[in-house]
């Protein structure tokens, strides 16, 4: 497992890549793009760009660790 390089959801732009997505989860850019491609996960499509919104991600985080319903 590939270790997150980010400490804060502060170091974060607001939209975040597929890129960017696997380097927060300490994942590989393929698996981000797969759970960017998973009902229920907040990506948003912009012309052939996939981002996901920073807020969004990070109250998708909270959920996924039981720290919001």
């Amino acid at each position: 497992m590939q270790e997150s390089k980010f400490v804060s959801y502060d170091q974060l732009p607001l939209f975040l890549n597929a890129k960017l997505v696997a380097q927060t989860l300490g994942i590989g850019q393929a698996s981000a793009y797969e759970l960017m491609g998973e009902k229920g996960f907040p990506a948003i499509r912009i012309g052939s760009r996939i981002v996901v919104p920073k807020d969004k991600f990070r109250q998708w985080v909270e959920r996924q660790t039981g720290g919001e319903k």
